[in-house]
């Protein structure tokens, strides 16, 4: 199944086990994606503060549409090649088990660039490492937990926002610009296209949108 609702924990060490997923009790659904000019707003304060982790962490969240789990478990092997980042990428879901690829955007792997050569690094083999002794990366829960500090700098309730919100950000833009389920199937990684129906919200109103934009 693709069931959206949390990583399996097995394949997330560093999660906090007691706490669960920061979406627990609440559908998926409600983890509402970013719009575009909410994006700006967020890119534009990272980069106006300097603050370089969080900078790709969050362009590396709306490029690559994956699980938190696998998002803060990507390791520079992933992206780069010595000084040179890809423009595309492939990992395995922790999940599922099976592969998806990603686009790197430009500014994303500009961002990647300059963060490789960051102190904070320190040549580590994972692109997010702890900051702490607990773990070799960022966790989930402290990347939830960073989802809800960014959405609320820039005046969203953090209550309607979450990991997911930013999973969904860019497919919710493509399937809105295209109306095609099956690319967004595959960008996201589901084995079925009535999970990405039911991640994505789609309803009758949109399909019927989608067809009043043909003429034949």
């Amino acid at each position: 199944m693709d069931g959206e609702s949390s990583c399996p924990k097995s394949n997330c060490p560093l999660s906090n086990r007691s706490a669960g997923p920061e979406n627990k009790g609440r559908p998926v659904g409600q983890n509402r994606p970013l719009l575009p000019k909410q994006v700006w707003a967020l890119r534009a304060r990272l980069e106006l503060a300097g603050n370089l982790r969080d900078l790709v962490l969050f362009n590396l969240a709306i490029d690559s549409k994956l699980r938190g789990c696998d998002l803060v478990r990507l390791k520079v092997a992933d992206l780069a090649s010595g000084t040179s980042v890809h423009d595309r990428a492939s990992v395995i879901q922790s999940k599922t088990q099976r592969p998806v690829q990603f686009e790197v955007s430009e500014g994303t792997r500009d961002s990647i660039s300059k963060w490789l050569f960051a102190p904070e690094m320190h040549g580590g083999a994972y692109l997010f490492p702890s900051r702490f002794q607990h773990g070799p990366h960022v966790s989930t829960r402290q990347y939830a937990r960073l989802v809800r500090d960014w959405v609320s700098a820039i005046g969203l309730d953090p209550s309607g926002y979450g990991t997911h919100s930013l999973r969904r950000t860019k497919a919710a833009q493509i399937y809105r610009k295209t109306g095609n389920l099956r690319a967004v199937q595959l960008l996201l990684g589901h084995s079925k296209v009535d999970s990405t129906v039911r991640y994505l919200g789609v309803e009758l109103e949109d399909a019927l949108s989608i067809a009043e934009k043909i003429e034949i």
